[in-house]
């Protein structure tokens, strides 16, 4: 978990140094803000798990000398194909829609988006098809 924290934290640095040479250079704000957000996608997450890095014990992954089967862990059982996702992604779809066409779609995106978790959640607990 600390090798990927340091990997985040690195890019999102990287992502910073790089907005604020452009925002010199260029003057241009939406593309130093666009860089701004990726640091931001690279130093939260990575802050994150540098913080738990510290408060747990050491992973498989953070040891040089670990092999593959360490790090495997239980194989437990593989969920089959579901319409669960594309039902989500199509609530997603709606709910972007919603900002193009008004809020009349809204309670279509809510409904599907609503579905989808409930029925995740269902087939999840009876390890099949709903």
């Amino acid at each position: 978990m600390r090798v990927d924290g340091l990997f985040l934290v690195g890019l999102g640095i990287f992502f910073a140094i790089i907005g604020i040479v452009y925002w010199v250079f260029s003057y241009e704000d939406g593309g130093f803000l666009m860089l701004m957000g990726s640091a931001l996608l690279g130093i939260l997450p990575g802050s994150y798990y540098l913080w738990w890095a510290r408060h747990m014990k050491p992973q498989p992954d953070d040891d040089p000398d670990a092999s593959v089967a360490e790090g495997a862990g239980t194989v437990d059982s593989f969920p089959g194909s579901s319409i669960w996702p594309f039902i989500l992604g199509a609530g997603a779809f709606f709910a972007t829609l919603t900002f193009v066409f008004g809020l009349w779609m809204a309670p279509i995106a809510a409904a599907l988006i609503l579905s989808a978790a409930i029925g995740v959640t269902v087939e999840s607990r009876r390890g099949g098809a709903v």
